[in-house]
């Protein structure tokens, strides 16, 4: 199989603060898998958009270096070859970002050789897909209501997604967050704190929120700090899910105990094959399962949206928010987002957009 590597930059609507800093553009990563299957050739596609927790980092240009130094080891196989193609990304230690475009390029290569989406294939249900939540960035009381009523005229809003961890401190979030209540009070809102509280805080912000009916709590805590998550379970009215210090199945029995969920989210796991590992681990530990995102477009968004009727949470509203998304896919109705019938991953390219 040939493989294809191009980049492309993509522009939020409205640049999005979190704890950790603001992003108003990502150069995500593009990649072609070319095969044949009998007389016809298919190019599955994939994406990789950079992304960082700590002191780890993805950037696009360790994304796009690693690529292109895997692509001559991948041209030997073909692309039904999963397992053996799986233990070359494990060999030569392939980050997890470019492991995810290559793994969706695989998948979207295969349905498209049956021509099959992959929900259809893996026997899903596109009508168990529950509402995507839209998120609300750190800003002042008033920005942060003017970005709410701008969701409400863009699209049919079910569930607001909240980000605080303020570096003004959790008086700075309290005040934002009932200011965003204000303009939506009818609608169920989540929080995420990006890791931007101390212990101290978070009992006392998840005992604040509960009183407000916010459904749930998403890393509370830094990554590294997870041995306190269980002082916080304990004193916490809330659910508690994971983000930054869960990427892949293989840390979810760690945290099984400590925590109500995780975020799954495809530029962690390494990909679909990796994300479906992770839906069943989490369910057998008994835990709920979110699929999120980074500055990831329509391409990305819509391979998650091939598993979310596995999920009992979304979070996929990033391509939501790009003024020049490259791709088109996925449908929001009733806010959901809805996979299409198109074979693979069901994602076609806009010339017009790039």
């Amino acid at each position: 199989m040939h493989i294809e590597v191009n980049l492309f930059t993509v522009n939020k609507r409205f640049p999005l603060t979190i704890s950790r800093g603001t992003t108003a553009k990502t150069t995500n990563v593009w990649v072609k898998i070319v095969s044949s299957d009998g007389d016809n050739q298919i190019a599955g596609w994939g994406e990789a958009s950079p992304f960082g927790v700590g002191n780890h980092a993805q950037s696009t240009d360790i994304i796009k270096t690693s690529l292109e130094q895997i692509a001559p080891v991948l041209q030997a196989f073909h692309p039904l070859q999963r397992q053996e193609i799986e233990q070359v990304f494990i060999q030569h230690q392939v980050p997890s970002a470019a492991r995810a475009a290559l793994d969706m390029a695989l998948y979207d290569w295969f349905g498209k050789s049956v021509g099959l989406p992959l929900w259809q294939i893996w026997g899903l249900n596109r009508q168990a897909i529950v509402p995507t939540s839209v998120t609300i960035g750190i800003d002042s009381p008033t920005a942060a209501q003017t970005r709410a009523r701008d969701w409400l005229q863009f699209m049919d809003v079910r569930l607001f997604k909240v980000k605080l961890g303020s570096p003004e401190g959790i008086e700075a979030d309290k005040k934002m967050l009932l200011a965003v209540q204000e303009v939506a009070p009818e609608l169920e809102f989540f929080v995420d704190a990006n890791g931007g509280w101390s212990l101290a805080n978070a009992i006392e912000m998840c005992n604040w929120l509960a009183d407000l009916g916010i459904k749930y709590v998403e890393q509370p805590l830094p990554r590294g700090e997870e041995n306190n998550l269980i002082k916080l379970k304990e004193k916490s009215p809330l659910p508690i899910f994971v983000d930054e210090s869960c990427f892949n199945s293989s840390n979810i029995p760690h945290l099984a105990n400590y925590v109500d969920g995780i975020n799954i989210k495809l530029m962690k796991s390494g990909g679909l094959t990796e994300a479906m590992r992770m839906v069943h681990t989490a369910k057998a530990h008994g835990l709920q399962v979110m699929f999120g995102c980074y500055s990831d477009s329509s391409l990305s968004n819509t391979a998650a949206a091939q598993l979310s009727p596995l999920a009992d949470y979304l979070d996929l509203d990033s391509h939501l928010n790009l003024i020049d998304d490259p791709f088109t896919g996925a449908v929001v109705q009733e806010g959901r987002v809805l996979p299409n019938d198109l074979p693979g991953l069901g994602v076609k390219y806009s010339a017009s957009a790039a």
